[in-house]
């Protein structure tokens, strides 16, 4: 109905028009997405779409945004970080060069915290990106430039990446959909910083998109050949998958209680399910949850099964240059001269502290393996548990600072290498998104897609900002 000119063109307004209040694209590509528009009619108008183009190009004129901390030709690879600032990519992303040769136009890159390792996507490079639904909230991150950008209807698909809830903590503050596939099924070749040691099994690579029928054919297009491992062509009968239920951690320390209205959005979840599907939502409490930061903390910073050490983040942001001292960055911050983000700094002060004894991390990391056993013990093969993707809807800018460690909601399960999908459930009172974390076995993923797709209908999904 419409040319790929008219698409790409569309989206390039749209992203003039807003970007000056979100700051989410942070380099565009948009005369050559133009031409790859251009490039896709002249294909089209040679001959008749078949099944031989369709399953060749299943992305055909599609336009995408990436993650600035992949390797897009062509396009800056900082990662937030002020001495990358001239680094410039000279290839493709793995994931990003399969979205390329399905046919996906990408239009630009977008931001995310400093080092990618924040949840706020702020840096001393590009600046502070902003909620669509209001400006004073923050994004999330270290994908929030994504998740702001798919919001605001600029995008149709974002490249996310996720260690600790990166890809879905943004697809949550911005009402769209974000999948953290099972672990290691994309490969996360190509983006910086990327995982070494352990953390090789933590790090995912995986879709946000604002329709829930968009996360499966990305996903297959990121997996390549990794996507026989998944059971996509699976149909689902959702009135035989085994919900389970759960509003909280059980109560850390370190983490905030769960809002009302998160937990009201949740409780109309589980009635929905009962009294459409005439089901029965299994309530749980899994008393190791509790511990989900330390878990996360201590299987982050142990050693992998050759003994290698995990990568020291004052390391990374010194970049193969100086090792950088956080209290004297602290002390340049306080007078306006560190390079660098407070968050990025309190990391590296923190990261010495939080290496506990031996003993101690070894207790936790043996917690973290027996949490794991629980968990896919109950999921089984058609299972699929209900959790609260964050305790709190968008906090105002600046404020995590206060609440560093409400990333355990979703760092847990990268630790425990399961897939989920955040599935957004329309506007709180405030006007700010809702939603919520399905989470399956390992491999398990048609299961979350599917149940993420049978709530969009029901909830509604997305929701343009600014709609009343």
């Amino acid at each position: 109905q419409v040319t790929c000119i008219e698409v790409v063109e569309a989206y390039v307004e749209r992203i003039k028009e807003v970007n000056p209040l979100i700051n989410a694209v942070v380099k565009d590509r948009f005369e050559e997405a133009l031409q790859e528009a251009r490039q896709v009619d002249k294909l089209l108008s040679e001959g008749p779409v078949d099944e031989y183009l369709e399953e060749k190009f299943p992305l055909l004129g599609v336009p995408i945004t990436v993650k600035e901390a992949f390797c897009l030709y062509g396009m800056p690879n900082t990662s937030g970080l002020v001495n990358r600032r001239n680094v410039i990519a000279t290839s493709d992303a793995t994931v990003v060069s399969r979205l390329k040769q399905a046919g996906a136009i990408p239009l630009g890159v977008t931001n995310c915290s400093e080092l990618c390792m924040w949840y706020e996507s702020s840096n001393r490079v590009y600046g502070r990106t902003n909620n669509p639904y209001d400006l004073q909230r923050i994004v999330g991150g270290s994908s929030g430039g994504e998740g702001s950008v798919l919001a605001a209807a600029c995008s149709v698909i974002g490249v996310g990446s996720d260690i600790g809830g990166s890809i879905r903590m943004p697809a949550f503050f911005n009402g769209v959909f974000g999948h953290k596939p099972t672990t290691g099924v994309v490969p996360n070749d190509g983006q910086f910083p990327n995982a070494h040691g352990v953390r090789t099994s933590y790090l995912c690579t995986g879709p946000m998109c604002r329709y829930a029928e968009d996360l499966e054919p990305v996903l297959r297009v990121m997996a390549g050949p990794g996507v026989s491992k998944l059971k996509l062509s699976e149909k689902v009968s959702l009135e035989k998958i085994k919900f389970h239920c759960m509003d909280h951690d059980g109560g850390s320390v370190f983490v905030s209680p769960v809002d009302k209205e998160i937990l009201q959005a949740q409780k109309k979840v589980v009635e929905y399910l009962e009294s459409d599907l005439g089901i029965q939502v299994q309530r749980v409490a899994i008393h190791k949850m509790k511990y989900s930061f330390q878990i996360w903390s201590a299987m982050m910073s142990s050693k992998d099964s050759e003994g290698q050490e995990a990568q020291r983040f004052t390391d990374l942001l010194g970049d193969h240059g100086k090792p950088v001292w956080p209290l004297w960055e602290l002390m340049k911050w306080l007078v306006g001269m560190s390079s660098h983000t407070l968050p990025a700094i309190a990391l590296g002060l923190t990261e010495k502290l939080v290496n506990l004894n031996d003993s101690g991390k070894a207790k936790l990391v043996s917690m973290g393996k027996s949490l794991q056993e629980e968990m896919e013990a109950l999921l089984g093969p058609d299972g699929v548990l209900l959790y609260p993707s964050h305790p709190t809807i968008a906090p105002k800018h600046h404020s995590p600072i206060c609440t560093p460690f409400n990333f355990a909601y979703t760092a847990i399960f990268n630790v425990l290498g399961l897939p989920v999908t955040q599935c957004p459930l329309g506007l709180g009172s405030e006007g700010l998104p809702l939603g919520i974390q399905l989470v399956a076995a390992a491999y398990n993923d048609h299961l979350t897609l599917a149940v993420a797709q049978y709530l969009e209908r029901a909830f509604g999904g997305w929701v343009l900002p600014g709609k009343v």
